[in-house]
């Protein structure tokens, strides 16, 4: 179903009540000649009336550590916590739809059990909108989140970041979507039985692993989105070539950006997976912004290593976690909602409209949020930015959800093809 028409006209209704004029188009003003507070107004109404899909958010991970597992439960999500995610900040941002992280730490590869991990973070997942009916609901489809949309209920589709609990068998690609999962990042930190990753100097592979051809080749026919976040370069390319969909990064940002920091994508790769008619999902962190941050960082977790020896603190104390947040500020080392921006404009510009969205990594990226990005209530700064900088309503609308529902439900049709021809 298409939201669009309803959604022009409500944002000119209050484009006109905030300027004081009829309702005519003819009378409103342009983007360009608000105010402040009128853009400000404008960015809330657009994150209140469009759907907003973010690729990447850490909520189930943040209450596996904080113990919920263990206890069968879920954290109080629906008041105000101290993460990035809530009910309140989602409803007050806009957020529709956070694809739920089933993050598999690398260490599973060694110590054995990912399939079992993946499986009680996903259980995880599916206990909250139990646990809270009138305000989440599971989300397997784009139908299906716009549904939810309509309902006023937050969508909780699951990716999982890491391909490990695959394991050896090819036949848990299968068991994975059945059980929710609509991505697969193809490995985390470290190289696994699929393919290399950016994180690890070993390139096990060279790429893909033979095992993760047969890997792609089945999340193709099932219709789970291959998410080349984490990997090395050459197996986002083996990626790219041996996928019969298109393919997102879901939560990756432009490596013009950050010179040698093959997490993020350079240009070539980027223009690459445009023309498989992929996207891109930005990133919010700073390390993941600019060279700058990633220096200033490196600098504060030196500084801050020395202080605590040099006090003998831990660093869970109050006396060395207050000097911690103190020197983050003093030292600016946090990058802003401008520098987000910056990716999203570089990557129109390099590939046009079509090929980004938002992949924040709340709750993912621990202490390095960018000023103005501090949480998931505030995507309307976001917005506002990118409406002062010439973006249409219409070109937002496909960044918050559109682009990514348009790979979603290719691959899905790629899947149903494949299917028949068994």
């Amino acid at each position: 179903m298409d939201f669009l028409p309803k959604k022009l006209f409500l944002i000119t209704l209050i484009a006109a009540f905030m300027i004081g004029c009829s309702p005519a188009p003819k009378e409103t003003k342009s983007i360009a000649e608000m105010s402040d507070m009128e853009l400000t107004a404008m960015a809330d109404s657009l994150a209140q009336t469009f759907i907003i899909v973010d690729g990447h958010v850490d909520l189930p991970y943040r209450m596996n550590v904080k113990g919920f597992m263990i206890t069968k439960t879920v954290e109080d999500v629906s008041v105000e916590t101290a993460g990035n995610f809530d009910y309140p900040k989602a409803k007050k941002g806009g957020l529709d739809a956070p694809f739920m992280s089933i993050y598999v730490p690398s260490r599973y590869q060694e110590t054995g059990g990912a399939k079992d991990f993946a499986d009680s973070l996903i259980d995880m997942v599916s206990r909250v909108p139990v646990s809270f009916p009138k305000l989440f609901a599971m989300a397997n489809t784009p139908a299906d989140i716009e549904g939810n949309f309509k309902q006023g209920l937050i969508s909780l589709p699951m990716g999982m970041e890491n391909g490990a609990p695959i394991e050896d068998d090819i036949k848990n690609v299968k068991y994975f979507f059945d059980r929710g999962i609509r991505y697969i990042t193809l490995t985390h930190s470290r190289d696994n039985q699929i393919c290399d990753s950016s994180y690890d100097t070993t390139y096990t592979w060279n790429g893909v692993s033979p095992f993760g051809e047969e890997v792609i080749a089945e999340m193709n026919k099932w219709g789970i989105m291959v998410d080349i976040s984490h990997v090395t370069d050459s197996a986002a390319y083996d990626a790219l070539r041996l996928t019969k969909a298109p393919v997102i990064a879901s939560h990756s940002s432009a490596r013009k950006f950050t010179p040698g920091f093959e997490r993020n994508m350079p240009d070539d790769l980027i223009m690459a997976m445009a023309e498989n008619g992929g996207v891109i999902h930005i990133n919010f962190g700073s390390t993941f912004l600019s060279k700058e941050s990633q220096d200033k960082f490196d600098k504060m977790r030196e500084d801050l290593t020395n202080y605590r020896a040099e006090n003998n603190l831990a660093s869970d104390d109050s006396i060395y976690t207050a000097y911690a947040n103190q020197y983050a500020i003093d030292n600016e080392v946090y990058e802003d909602v401008q520098k987000v921006a910056d990716h999203i404009d570089h990557v129109v510009s390099l590939v046009g409209i079509d090929h980004v969205a938002f992949g924040s990594d709340y709750d993912g990226v621990g202490n390095s949020l960018p000023k103005g990005l501090k949480d998931v209530s505030t995507y309307p700064n976001l917005i506002k930015e990118l409406l002062k900088r010439g973006y249409s309503p219409e070109e937002i609308e496909q960044i918050c959800y559109k682009n990514t529902f348009r790979v979603w439900k290719k691959v899905q049709q790629v899947a149903q093809e494949l299917q028949s021809d068994i």
